[in-house]
This record gives C-alpha cells, structure tokens and sequence, in this order.
C-alpha cells in the first residue's frame, strides 16, 4: 500500500495529541494514511506496553487510519544509529509516503527531539540508491519523502505551517482519550504526571484554538518545516 501521509511518533499517542486533526481531515479528503510508532512507550508511568498496544489500536480505528505499524524500539533509549535508521528506512520505502510527520525538534521528553532528528535522517537516507534494503525478501527501490513536517508537541514552538482543522478536533479528541490509561481519569488510582491532568487534556484543545485565532479558524494544527515549503500559486497560501 503506498500513503499519502506517513505520521511517525516516538511513543503511542504523540501522533495522537499533535496531528490526528490533520490526519483526520485528509483521510476525510480521501488521502491515505498510515502511522507508524518507534516504541510501545514501556517507560510509561501508567499503564504498561499491553495496554498502550491495545489503546494504540483504538485511536488508529477511531482516526480511521490504513495501516499501523510499531518498531518497538527502547523506549527512552533509541538514539540515531544506522541500525534504527536502517529500520525507518525499510518503512518509508515499504510505504512509499509523499509527506512524513514527525515528533518536535525539540521538546521536554529525550525521545522527541531525538525521534524527530532520527527520523528526518532516515528519510534523506532513504533516498539514496546505494542504500539497500529488503521487505519480505524483495530489494526495496529508493524512497525520498517530498516534505517532512515537525508537529508541535509539550514545548510551545513557533509554527512554520498552520493547517486548519475545524471540524476534526472532536475525532482528535476521542482519538486521544483512547490512551485512557494516560490521560485524566478521576478514578484512577495510578500516580500523577504531567500529562495526566484534565489541565493538561484541556491545553490540546486550547492550543488548536490559540492557532486557528492566528489564521482566522477555530481550530489549527502547527508545524515546522527543515526547507521551504513550494506552491504552485500564491493563492494556494490562502
């Protein structure tokens, strides 16, 4: 299956909280996509790798996603390797995406900011003939993604990109809370963190509001980019 859009995220659920709006809308507009996770974030507070499987599999059914894909990488301790990249490489050639999402270049937890360089590298790499590498026992052919975009996660950085999402972020939302053993739930009995808070939950709805103030929407999803972003026409900045 080739995608229109690959999303790949360091643990289940960073797609979730930073992009599912976006992902949701262009599903609705008849594009593939796909998601592809680095760990079964097993260094969770809450919860365990089990449980963020199963809950990873609901969001992608509720988002509506085609294929759901986890590398099962050392949650916390990945880093920027030849054999992790090797391992991206082989996705991105299988899955042929024309754009690629990734976590944010910099951000509170280690693996975001390492995720998100790991992943930008593979997907140059990934575009290199001499580079082989096989999938299911056949040579894959060379794959360069034409754009990588970095989603905006703890950390408040500067979109480079908005893309309004009005309309989509009730299904974000329940994509979201489908980790429910990560996000606020009155009844728990499991020890705070910072992202277990209904404060917290409410600051991903908040956010998506603040940027569609900027571009005049309810609702926006924000982005930043490594190179320039081409348009065939000015009118389609509008």
């Amino acid at each position: 299956m080739k995608l229109d859009i690959l999303a790949i995220g360091a643990h289940p659920d960073d797609v979730e909280l930073s992009c599912a709006a976006t992902l949701a809308k262009e599903i609705d507009r008849g594009k593939k996509v796909g998601i592809l996770d680095l760990t079964r974030g097993e260094l969770g507070t809450r919860g365990t790798a089990e449980t963020r499987d199963k809950e990873a599999a609901k969001a992608a059914e509720i988002l509506g996603v085609h294929v759901r894909e986890n590398l099962s990488f050392a949650d916390g301790f990945f880093i920027n390797d030849k054999a992790h990249q090797l391992k991206i490489i082989e996705i991105i050639r299988k899955y042929q995406p024309e754009i690629v999402f990734c976590n944010a270049i910099d951000d509170r937890h280690i693996d975001h900011g390492r995720g998100s360089k790991l992943v930008s590298d593979a997907c140059f790499l990934s575009g290199l003939m001499k580079i082989e590498t096989t999938n299911d026992g056949d040579k894959q052919k060379a794959w360069r993604p034409k754009q990588v975009f970095h989603y905006i996660q703890w950390k408040p950085i500067d979109p480079d990109v908005l893309v309004d999402v009005t309309g989509y972020m009730d299904k974000k939302m329940d994509a979201v809370k489908a980790y429910t053993t990560q996000f606020y739930d009155p009844n728990s009995k499991e020890p705070n963190t910072p992202i277990s808070s209904n404060n917290f939950l409410d600051s991903v709805n908040y956010r998506a509001r603040d940027l569609g103030r900027i571009i005049n929407t309810e609702y926006a999803e924000g982005f930043t980019v490594e190179r320039y972003v081409a348009v065939d026409s000015i009118f389609d900045l509008i």
